[in-house]
C-alpha cells in the first residue's frame, strides 16, 4: 500500500526544490505543489516532481465561476497530476462543473474540497461570518462536497473522527496540522501527531517543515512512517 504521507514542498527556487526531491523517495511519500512554487515555476515544477517518480497534490485551491475552475481542472488533469483541490465554498454547481471536467478529461486525477483552512482559529472564523464551530462548518462543506460528486476533502485532523462517521469510509480525508510530538506547530492552529491523526479517520497526512527542515529528510520520512506502523 502507498504511504498516507504526502510532504509540503515550499521553496523560492527551483534547484532546492528539485535538491529535496533527490533527497527523498518516491515509493514513500507523495508530494504536494502549492501556491508559491506553481506561481514561480509553473507546470516545470509539476514535471520535476513527476520526473522523477512523484504523484502529485496539485494545491491551488481553485475557487471562481464554475466554467473557469472545469477549465482549471481539466488544465491540471492534462498535466498528469494525482490529486487537485477546489474551495468547497464555491459552491455546489461550481464543485459539479470541476468533477465534470476531469472525468471528461479521462483523468484518474482525485478531486477534493478545502473546507475550512487549518490555520483559522475559532475567533478567526467567527469574524469572517462563519456561524458555528470549526468542526460544524466543515461538516456542513464536507456533506456538500461529497453530494457534489467530490473524492474527499482537505480538513483538520481534529475535524476527522466526525466527517470519517458521518461520511463513511471511502471518503478520504487529507489532513494538514499535522506534526510528529515535539515539533514546532508552526502558523497552524488545529493539530495533531501522525499517528492520532490516522486513528481519528485521516486517510492522507499532508507534513512539511518535520521532514524537509530536518538535517536528513529521508530519515525524518522514514521515523514519521515507523511511527504509524
Amino acid at each position: 500500500m502507498k504511504s498516507p504521507i504526502i510532504v509540503a514542498l515550499d521553496y523560492p527556487e527551483l534547484d532546492m526544490a528539485t535538491g529535496m526531491l533527490d533527497r527523498l523517495d518516491p515509493d514513500m511519500t507523495r508530494v504536494k505543489v502549492g501556491k508559491e512554487m506553481f506561481t514561480r515555476f509553473g507546470p516545470a515544477m509539476v514535471e520535476a516532481c513527476m520526473q522523477r517518480g512523484f504523484e502529485v497534490f496539485l494545491d491551488l485551491k481553485f475557487h471562481d465561476i464554475p466554467n473557469t475552475v472545469a477549465g482549471a481542472c481539466r488544465s491540471a488533469a492534462d498535466l498528469g497530476v494525482w490529486m487537485m483541490n477546489v474551495h468547497a465554498s464555491g459552491g455546489r454547481r461550481m464543485m459539479e462543473a470541476a468533477a465534470e471536467a476531469i472525468r471528461a478529461s479521462g483523468s484518474s486525477a482525485k478531486l477534493i474540497a478545502v473546507t475550512i483552512l487549518t490555520s483559522l482559529s475559532q475567533e478567526e472564523i467567527a469574524e469572517i461570518g462563519y456561524a458555528g464551530t470549526p468542526e460544524d462548518n466543515v461538516s456542513r462543506l464536507a456533506r456538500l462536497a461529497k453530494e457534489s460528486g467530490l473524492d474527499g476533502i482537505v480538513c483538520s485532523p481534529h475535524e476527522a473522527a466526525r466527517i470519517r462517521g458521518e461520511l463513511g469510509p471511502d471518503f478520504e480525508l487529507v489532513t494538514p496540522g499535522v506534526r510528529p510530538a515535539g515539533s514546532d506547530t508552526g502558523d497552524q492552529r488545529r493539530v495533531m501527531t501522525p499517528r492520532d491523526a490516522l486513528d481519528a479517520g485521516a486517510t492522507y497526512l499532508v507534513i512539511g517543515r518535520p521532514i524537509t527542515g530536518a538535517p536528513d529528510p529521508q530519515k525524518a520520512l522514514e521515523e514519521i512512517l515507523a511511527s504509524i506502523g
